[in-house]
């Protein structure tokens, strides 16, 4: 079998085929930290922790980078609005975006960059543009730097337009623009109305550095001037990719080898999204279901397919994956290890089918529960095996430490904390028993007692509880 991924560029998916056989370069386009992040934010980065976490399981070797953006027209606005430092802003809604991200046991990337540390290389790569006849200083005496759309006679491939049906780029007066279309590279400092902390040094004069040559510069500081994956949410195709890929070729680099978007989180029909005042706090929704709950709601549905929100959908998910969770708990003593089902690695194959990945975790399930019903003890704890393998790949499985962690509660936390703990020590007697080591085996049994834990011998196996 072999991994088919939608491209959006050519609209087809196609097999992937890395730049260098056994590894795989990721750049994913992270959250501009100007407020609380919501649902619709942590969607993307859910789904694409599922494409990295399958690539891992498909034997890569994974460099996965997702930025920051930290210095923004918005970050300004609204830390002076609220009478505050842009970069004290930025700090905050960054921890608020790391809290949310490990409440959905989203993995850390390989690396972080932020916008705001590597100005020097963004700098480099408009120089590198001007120089090419790709890119001018405007005339108006701004400080501003764009890049000349009609110098790239590819501008548009992404999308699939002609530059003559694009909008005006709107993240700059046009006084100082050739073209409506073209998007700013550098801003200049507008010292009337812009802290100086917001600007840096450059040929053109102090300012800032525009939205899209950030990615581009940070991903060919991680990952080469061409790499295998850039992905983002659906919304970023245009003008955000659009112009990354642009400018990026344009300055000789070969960029993305496959474009993935992931679709919005909609209520009513509509992007979620701060400016329409509809949005869903993290914080907010995980008062009412764990966090392994709001994550199995996000990868039940295909990264490319809209998600209508609503909390009775939430909460019908949040109800099947306790199904699954009970099964667990009722074939625990007899699980067995066991290898990815061909069906699931079939489905995440097919440009990570996670529907029908899901589908073949509940079939699972549900031949388990019936083996269990008629006794077969030992075929429904392989069932139990390949239901944990399955929930592994996805970010879901309960026993892994990050959810024991966190638990329903912090009691149950602490519980499943001291589950895998204590399970560890109960490893470790079971094999100095069958090594004839009974004086080792002894000595763990006396450690676990010391704590105030008793422990069962059982025909399935030894069982502790607390007193």
């Amino acid at each position: 079998m072999t991994l088919r991924l939608h491209d959006t560029a050519s609209g087809e998916v196609r097999d992937f085929v890395p730049l260098v056989e056994g590894r795989a370069g990721v750049y994913v386009c992270g959250l501009t930290v100007q407020s609380e992040p919501h649902v619709g934010h942590v969607r993307s980065a859910v789904n694409f922790d599922v494409l990295r976490r399958w690539l891992v399981a498909r034997g890569y070797e994974v460099t996965f980078i997702r930025n920051i953006t930290d210095i923004d027209d918005k970050i300004l606005l609204k830390s002076a609005a609220q009478g505050r430092p842009w970069y004290n802003l930025a700090y905050d809604m960054k921890r608020e975006l790391d809290r949310a991200y490990d409440a959905l046991h989203v993995l850390p990337p390989t690396f972080e960059p932020l916008a705001t540390g590597h100005v020097p290389e963004m700098v480099e790569l408009i120089e590198l543009l001007v120089e090419r006849g790709h890119a001018y200083p405007a005339a108006d005496g701004s400080g501003d730097v764009y890049f000349d759309v009609r110098s790239w006679p590819a501008y548009g491939e992404l999308t699939h337009q002609a530059i003559d049906d694009m909008e005006a780029a709107q993240d700059a007066d046009p006084r100082g623009k050739r073209d409506p279309r073209d998007f700013a590279l550098w801003k200049g400092w507008k010292a009337d109305s812009e802290p100086r902390t917001a600007s840096w040094p450059s040929p053109w004069g102090r300012g800032r550095p525009g939205w899209h040559i950030e990615c581009s510069a940070m991903a060919g500081k991680y990952l080469g001037e061409a790499f295998d994956i850039h992905g983002g949410g659906v919304d970023l195709r245009f003008p955000h990719h659009e112009n990354e890929q642009a400018q990026s070729r344009a300055a000789g680099g070969a960029f993305a080898s496959y474009w993935l978007h992931n679709a919005w989180i909609t209520t009513s029909g509509e992007k979620m999204s701060k400016s329409l005042g509809n949005t869903l706090s993290v914080p907010s929704v995980l008062q009412r279901v764990r966090g392994i709950e709001l994550r199995y709601y996000m990868v039940a549905a295909h990264y490319r397919s809209h998600v209508e929100f609503s909390f009775e959908a939430l909460d019908e998910a949040a109800s099947a994956f306790r199904r699954v969770e009970s099964f667990l708990e009722r074939v625990a003593e007899h699980e067995v290890a066991q290898d990815l089902p061909d069906a699931f690695t079939a489905a995440l194959d097919d440009d990570l089918g996670t529907p029908a990945a899901v589908a073949v975790v509940f079939d699972t399930v549900r031949e388990g529960n019936r083996l269990l019903g008629e006794g077969a003890s030992a075929e429904a704890g392989r069932a139990g095996g390949a239901v944990r393998a399955m929930l592994g790949v996805l970010g879901l499985d309960p026993a892994d430490p990050h959810w024991a962690a966190q638990g329903g509660t912090a009691s149950e936390g602490l519980t499943n904390a001291v589950d895998v703990l204590v399970r560890a020590l109960l490893d470790q007697r079971e094999a100095a028993r069958a090594a004839k080591d009974f004086a080792a085996a002894d000595a763990i049994r006396d450690r676990i007692k010391t704590a105030g834990i008793t422990i069962e011998d059982t025909p399935s196996g030894a069982k502790w509880s607390i007193g």
